[in-house]
């Protein structure tokens, strides 16, 4: 489902990965500074490299040698970031049917996923009143509603403290369990890898140093 192919110079630091994957939760694993960060920006169309292909699925979104780069805004790839990045002035629900407006139409329905994020309760709040483990979930199912083709999860439990990752870490297996798009996980901390992910690519100095299944 994900076929990646990139190499960007950036300043002393060369990003030089490739890998395969057609896993359901594909992991980008290592440690600070590996390059996961800027694969998923070059997935995403934030980061343009200067050799490479990308593809989602049968879906092309970058190629090098035939000149494809299509705009980010146009290409049905949804990131979460480390930081929830929410609307502070509006509240969860306006927050997440914001989603649906950046798709263009009804993408998705609003009751099953704040159902499957444990949402009901927050509808009503602004962000500055949830936990950070909440704010995630609401930034995970804005990103649903958006109608992606894949969803791309950048350290999103990274700036959590260890309860608000084991109270977010069990919606993360429904959303695993119920989502039907690929998705790529991005951490440096092997639990959570081995909770949700199916494939794991070990990346380190740029490059891709292993690719293995997760065996339960």
């Amino acid at each position: 489902m994900f076929d990646v192919a990139v190499r960007k110079v950036l300043g002393d630091f060369v990003l030089d990965a490739r890998f395969k994957s057609k896993a359901a939760v594909t992991a980008l694993y290592g440690p600070s500074g590996a390059g996961k960060t800027s694969i998923v920006n070059a997935i995403a169309g934030l980061l343009a490299p200067e050799r490479g292909r990308i593809a989602v699925g049968d879906t092309i979104l970058f190629d090098a040698d035939n000149g494809t780069d299509i705009p980010a805004h146009k290409r049905r790839v949804r990131v979460v970031f480390q930081e929830s990045r929410l609307f502070p002035h509006l509240s969860v629900r306006q927050n997440l049917l914001y989603g649906r407006w950046i798709a263009g139409h009804a993408s998705g329905k609003l009751d099953e996923v704040v159902q499957l994020l444990g949402l009901e309760d927050l509808l009503a709040r602004r962000p500055r009143t949830l936990s950070g483990g909440e704010r995630q979930r609401v930034a995970i199912g804005r990103a649903l509603l958006a109608d992606p083709m894949a969803l791309l999860l950048d350290e999103p439990l990274s700036s959590l403290d260890e309860a608000r990752k084991q109270e977010i870490l069990p919606y993360l297996e429904k959303l695993v369990g119920a989502a039907r798009i690929p998705i790529l996980y991005v951490s440096h901390a092997r639990e959570e890898i081995e909770r949700l992910a199916d494939t794991v690519v070990t990346m380190d100095g740029g490059h891709v140093k292993s690719i293995e299944e997760v065996r339960r």
